[in-house]
Parts: C-alpha cells; sequence; structure tokens
C-alpha cells in the first residue's frame, strides 16, 4: 500500500533568521537551504565550488560559497561571507559528510583521515568559529548531520560509523557549553534516505533499496525533504527548548535493522 504524504505547510517559523548549510548543493543540504528560505530564513549554502553549487540556486534568494569544508581557511571564509551576505548567523546546519566502504584491515590512513576530517573535524572546526556569532544571536541553533550508524553499524562501514558516532559525542559536550548562551545544539539521524551518496548504489543495484524500504517500518525509502523537514523543526522556536538531543528520522528501520 503506498502511503500517503502531504506537502509542508510554510508558516515563516524562521524569518529573520539568518543560517549556513554546508553539503548544500544535493540531497539534504539542498532540500533544507530551500525549505529554510521559503520560511523567510537568509541562507548561505556552502558546498564545492563548481557548476552544480551555482545551478542548484539559480534564480533564488540563496546566497552561495564554493569551498571545501576541509580547506584550513573554510571557518574564517565561510564566517566571513556569512557576515557580509547575511549580517552574522544564527543558525548553522553541519550537513556536509562523505561516506567510505572498506573493512577494517583494508582502509588506509588516508580514507579513514579523510572520512573523520570532513565528517567531524570540519564539523568542529567550522563550529567553533562561528560560535561567537551564535552567542550574540537571540535564537541560536546548531544542527548536526550524524546517521543511524553512529549508533548501529554495518560491513566496511568502520570509519564512517566512528565520523557519526564523533557528531553525537561532539553535539552533546557543545550543547552543554552552550546552553547558558541561550543556544540550542542538537543533531539529526536520518536512515537509507535517497541522496547522491546512496542513489548510484540503489540505481546499479535497485534490490537493495528494495531490502531497506522494507526493513523501513514506513515500507519506504527516505526523501530529503524528510531530513529538512526535522531541520526546520530544531531550528525554530518551537524546539527551543530541546538541546543535546538527536532525533532518529528513519521511517522505523533501526527498530528493526538487524530484522
Amino acid at each position: 500500500m503506498q502511503t500517503q504524504r502531504r506537502d509542508i505547510f510554510l508558516t515563516q517559523r524562521l524569518a529573520g533568521r539568518r543560517a549556513i548549510i554546508t553539503g548544500a548543493a544535493s540531497g539534504i543540504g539542498l532540500a533544507t537551504a530551500h525549505l529554510f528560505a521559503k520560511e523567510g530564513a537568509q541562507v548561505l549554502a556552502v558546498d564545492l565550488p563548481g557548476d552544480r553549487l551555482d545551478a542548484a540556486f539559480e534564480g533564488s534568494t540563496i546566497r552561495t560559497h564554493g569551498q571545501s569544508v576541509t580547506d584550513a581557511d573554510a571557518p574564517d571564509q565561510i564566517l566571513q561571507a556569512a557576515r557580509t551576505h547575511l549580517g552574522g548567523v544564527d543558525i548553522l546546519f553541519n550537513n556536509a559528510g562523505i561516506a567510505t566502504n572498506s573493512l577494517v584491515e583494508r582502509t588506509s590512513d588516508e580514507d579513514w583521515d579523510r572520512t573523520l576530517d570532513v565528517n567531524l573535524r570540519a564539523m568542529f572546526r567550522l563550529t567553533r568559529a562561528a560560535i561567537p556569532d551564535l552567542k550574540a544571536s537571540a535564537a541560536g541553533r546548531v544542527i548536526n548531520t550524524a546517521s543511524v550508524m553512529a549508533e548501529g553499524s554495518g560491513m566496511g562501514l568502520a570509519a564512517y560509523s566512528a565520523s557519526k558516532s564523533g557528531v553525537q559525542g561532539f553535539t552533546r559536550a557543545l550543547a552543554i557549553e552552550l546552553g547558558k548562551f541561550g543556544v540550542t545544539a542538537n543533531w539529526v539521524l536520518p536512515g537509507a534516505i535517497r541522496t547522491g551518496m546512496t542513489q548510484g548504489i540503489w540505481d546499479q543495484r535497485p534490490e537493495i533499496a528494495d531490502i531497506w524500504a522494507q526493513k523501513a517500518v514506513l515500507r519506504r525509502l527516505g526523501e530529503p525533504d524528510d531530513i529538512a523537514k526535522v531541520a526546520l523543526f530544531l531550528a525554530s522556536d518551537d524546539a527551543g527548548f530541546i538541546t543535546g538531543q538527536g532525533l532518529c528520522v528513519d521511517g522505523g528501520l533501526s527498530l528493526r535493522v538487524g530484522g
């Protein structure tokens, strides 16, 4: 039976807010950037430079900044762009990430370091740079993308799971440190979502997509806007008394992931 889905009702919940979103040229980041903008936020979309980033936001009011989040000067450059174009930062959505698939005994130092660098170290460095702006905000928000693989794992996912588990620990500590300034810090744990990270594999082997869809209690794969709506909630005043928490958005996948 096909599950009916309803479009989100726009309420301008982020009117006057300023948001940085990394990994914004596709998938979850792209959906979130457009949703935040529709809800009234000024948005700086950050991703690798190139035509994909430019095309993703052509004709929109969303500002773009093309740079790898792992660049040595990325935090300073991204914050400077946000201050120049938006006037500051109220919401930081650390969403940039990569996946690697390699058994531990075959994982090189370079692959391990690259995964941790993109998924965790870059998040730490950008967040650290944004803290003064977030403290100055009347409603500072940090939202980080983890994964259901932060609490589970699978063959070949050691580096990925380690990085996403690190996201959880980092965000918990951040929530404790920033709470007295009224800044919240939470993370999202996506399940099997149709993004650039997964779609190529699923296109080549549709049976894998079918398996993940059947494992989910809601019997479907997730879409980027499923995560974007949760990010919107966490960024809004509705979540003003929620901090240091992870929201699992997986259609019930983790209830039976071993089944």
